[in-house]
């Protein structure tokens, strides 16, 4: 018991905490990171309701969503370089009490514009949320628990994404669409003041850092015209409009002079030479690559459910929430074993779990029940329990404990930037396997003698000729999307398995220590 004092004043660091104020704290930083990714997909199912009130079109809506990303996506990479200037704890609170006011600002907007400028800020100011709670449960755990820490960390992201959709959607069929933004100020409240309460005073040492103000601008450039580009190439045709050409442009010139004023500038905004670590590197390309899988797959099925096979809203999460209640219960376990195992093979276990989810979802069809989508999501959350907490065992390991926080911010940068890369790919490439298979039925059926039979069954129940062709043609989008969709699920487990070979080319984490080296 005298060994934590000890080593809290050789320089490390206050001691970490114990008992019940562990807990409380360790709630209050989830929580954080709950609020903050539960926000980034619960304004998705609500688009046309806020359309609609607001009495503008679906595109413009659509809006209330990139705002939000682009300015989070110029945030989070900058969340080392604030947290050094600031302190962890204060630059962590400040965010979840801006992102507070802001998500009440949103709830009382007026029209559009004030709600996308709101929605900017809200964004901008949560940058600092998922990586600052992440660096904070690895301080308040002692090292060989730190896994737990992430552990929780893993479980709130992984479980938020699900809940976002069935919370959105709820609230849309039943209340006011202000809502999905008010219920954040009470939780942000409660957040903020258990977390300024039990860590002010474990502050983390500030350093007068100078402002990269030069790097500072060309990444608010890039990353502006990145995220723009993703969100709205879908709605323009991608590269037959002129301003995603543009966008894209701008985005891969200011992208590599970026990368250049970054790498030889002598007080970078955002530390890249961590990347020379083989872990850190491969770790955290093979994490974002899982996660964009996941993330596209999260995004698909609750798509094709709604669009094509009658789901609300509400019951379209529904389908997903086991997977939620699965990773749940499994987390904890699974923190307690990291340790023990090898992350490699918790990460191998994760891509496999995966890939045989998605591979159980290719085999679906039209006419499956509720519980044929049910059970490959249950398989899913076996590998939601492990990704997360492996993936960054193997990319944090040996990263030293003053540089977490820019290891976390980009990390999440990069994770946040695949997934939108993943959610703008797989719904273009969904519609253009659509088109294709729909191309290729039509074929086969204007060849096809049963075409004619079904044509005349149709008449004989009372369909002129014009109504039987539009049913058959509304049978045929259905299976079109069906098979577009069993496409992207069956790419997407040979992708896991890729992706499980990858993480053997990274060196073993330390034992013992969690996802950190020994202090």
């Amino acid at each position: 018991m005298a060994a934590a004092p000890a080593r809290a004043g050789a320089g490390d660091g206050p001691a970490p905490l114990t008992g019940p104020t562990l807990a409380l704290v360790a709630f209050a930083l989830a929580l954080g990171t709950f609020m903050q990714v539960l926000d980034s997909t619960i304004a998705n199912v609500s688009l046309p309701t806020i359309a609609g009130n607001l009495g503008v079109s679906s595109d413009n809506s659509t809006w209330v969503v990139t705002a939000f990303a682009v300015a989070n996506g110029v945030a989070v990479p900058l969340t080392g370089w604030l947290m050094g200037k600031f302190g962890v704890v204060r630059t962590f609170c400040v965010s979840v009490l801006l992102f507070t006011i802001a998500s009440f600002l949103c709830g009382i907007a007026w029209d559009l514009s004030s709600l996308i400028g709101f929605r900017v800020l809200q964004g901008a100011v949560s940058g600092p949320m998922i990586p600052g709670s992440q660096a904070l449960l690895i301080a308040i755990f002692p090292p060989q628990k730190r896994s737990t820490a992430l552990g929780i960390w893993s479980m709130t992201t992984l479980v938020a994404p699900i809940m976002g959709p069935i919370l959105g959607g709820y609230i849309s069929d039943n209340y006011h669409w202000s809502w999905i933004f008010l219920i954040n100020v009470p939780v942000g409240l409660f957040c903020a003041g258990i977390c300024w309460r039990g860590l002010s005073a474990r502050e983390t040492p500030t350093r007068n850092l100078p402002i990269d103000k030069v790097g500072l601008v060309m990444l608010v450039i890039w990353v502006g015209a990145l995220q723009m580009m993703l969100d709205l190439g879908k709605n323009d045709d991608w590269f037959h409009s002129t301003r995603i050409v543009v966008m894209t442009v701008v985005a891969v010139v200011g992208f590599i002079a970026w990368l250049i004023w970054e790498l030889t500038d002598a007080n970078p905004a955002v530390d890249l030479s961590l990347f020379k670590g083989r872990n850190f590197s491969i770790g955290t390309l093979a994490f974002c690559l899982g996660y964009a899988v996941f993330f596209a797959n999260t995004l698909l099925l609750p798509l094709w459910l709604q669009t094509q096979l009658g789901y609300t809203a509400t019951w379209a999460g529904l389908v997903a929430a086991p997977s939620g209640a699965v990773a749940v219960v499994l987390t904890p376990l699974v923190a307690r074993l990291s340790g023990k195992v090898d992350a490699r093979i918790m990460a191998t276990i994760a891509f496999a779990a995966f890939g045989l989810s998605y591979w159980m979802r290719s085999g679906l069809t039209t006419s499956a029940a509720f519980s044929d989508f049910v059970l490959p999501l249950m398989v899913q959350g076996i590998a939601m329990s492990t990704f997360f907490l492996a993936m960054l065992t193997i990319a944090l390991d040996g990263v030293p404990q003053h540089r977490i926080p820019s290891a976390t911010g980009i990390s999440n940068f990069a994770r946040i930037t695949a997934g939108s890369f993943a959610a703008s790919l797989t719904t273009t490439m969904w519609d253009r396997r659509e088109a294709m298979h729909q191309a290729h039925l039509s074929e086969a059926i204007g060849q096809n003698p049963v075409w004619q039979m079904a044509r005349t069954g149709l008449n004989h129940l009372g369909l002129t000729d014009t109504q039987a062709a539009a049913a058959v043609t509304r049978q045929m989008v259905g299976q079109a999307y069906l098979m577009a969709s069993t496409d992207i699920f069956y790419v997407s487990a040979w992708l896991c398995i890729v992706l499980a070979a990858l993480t053997w080319f990274t060196r073993r984490p330390k034992p013992h220590h969690g996802p950190i080296a020994a202090d």
